[in-house]
Parts: C-alpha cells; sequence; structure tokens
C-alpha cells in the first residue's frame, strides 16, 4: 500500500496512463514492454515512468544490458495507492452530531488517512499492522429504530471497553458507523414479489 498525502502525487497518479502504467507495474517490467503492452512509443511511455518515478511512484529494480542500451526495469513503490481525503480540499468543521453523514464521512476520512500512514509504516519496517474490522447489516422497521439501535450499541461498546481498558495497553481506537446500503438491483427469483 502506498500512501499519497502530497497533491503532486496525486496529480502524478491521476492521469489515464499513469494509472494504467502503475497498475501494470504491479509486476516489475521495462518501458519497451510497457509501450508494447499499451501499443504506445516507447518515448512517450518513457516520459511517464520519469514522471511517476520523480514523485516515488515507482522504483528501479534491476537494470540489465540489452541489445546495445541499457533496460531499466520499475516496479510501482505500492500494489494499491490510498489519497489522503485532505488532499482532495474538503476540510470539515469537527461536527459532533453522530446522526450526522458529514460527521460520518469526517471520521472515515480520518480513519483511512491514520490507518494509511500507520500501514505504510508497518511496511517499512517489515511489520503486520494488527486490526481488525466488525461489519454487519442490519435492517430497522421505522426511523426511530435507528436511534434506539445507536444508544444500545454505544452502551454494549461502553460495557466491553469497560471491561477491556487496561491503563498501559497499548491503545486502539474503535469507530462505529452506519449508513444506508446501497440498493441491489431487483432480479427475477428474490422472492420478493
Amino acid at each position: 500500500m502506498r500512501y499519497l498525502e502530497e497533491p503532486d502525487q496525486v496529480r502524478m497518479a491521476l492521469s489515464p496512463i499513469r494509472r494504467r502504467l502503475l497498475e501494470l507495474l504491479r509486476e516489475p517490467s521495462s518501458a519497451s514492454r510497457l509501450a508494447e503492452e499499451l501499443d504506445l512509443p516507447r518515448q512517450r511511455v518513457n516520459y511517464h515512468l520519469k514522471a511517476l518515478e520523480k514523485a516515488g511512484l515507482v522504483e528501479l529494480v534491476e537494470e540489465r544490458q540489452r541489445r546495445g542500451f541499457t533496460e531499466r526495469v520499475l516496479q510501482a513503490t505500492g500494489a494499491t495507492l490510498v489519497v489522503d481525503p485532505a488532499v482532495m480540499g474538503r476540510a470539515f468543521d469537527r461536527i459532533q452530531d453522530r446522526y450526522s453523514a458529514e460527521h460520518l464521512v469526517e471520521v472515515a476520512a480520518g480513519t483511512v488517512r491514520e490507518i494509511a500512514r500507520m500501514q505504510a509504516e508497518a511496511d517499512k519496517a517489515g511489520q503486520r499492522l494488527l486490526t481488525f474490522t466488525v461489519e454487519a447489516e442490519v435492517r430497522f422497521a421505522e426511523p426511530g429504530d435507528l436511534h434506539r439501535f445507536a444508544d444500545a450499541l454505544a452502551e454494549a461498546v461502553r460495557r466491553t471497553v469497560e471491561a477491556f481498558d487496561s491503563p498501559g495497553g497499548r491503545p486502539y481506537r474503535l469507530i462505529a458507523g452506519a449508513h444506508p446500503a446501497p440498493r441491489k438491483p431487483h432480479t427475477e427469483g428474490d422472492g420478493d414479489d
């Protein structure tokens, strides 16, 4: 995973050809091979590769002699790019309304930022970042159920945290959020007739 927090890095990675090059460079390759695969002139591919290399998004893996010239083999520095949401220019005021979509987005953006940074550091150190995820889908019969559910969940989390919280232990941040699930297209045979 490669965490991008500099606008210049994001701009370098966003053009369609550069995104495609980064995708192909999950495996080491050369400009000649990439040009052939993309059906583009090698000089054009080289231009984009140099820009990606300058931004730190690809790195030299190997140089080898080939037909009288030195072939450079490059690879993307991360299989997945994660962009710090703050780079996109939207800054939220600290919203404390736990039922607002803006607050959920703000918390989610902060979580992406924190996890991506820690994952990048763990990767550099050759370590695994220990996390856990709980994901579920719940169907509420009426709008008031959402509030009652949130209150019950908050109380259950409070009791669980109280049971496991240990002074001097390593702190973990727990986030629980909910949003409407995207509607699934209706297909015949769903039994929802």
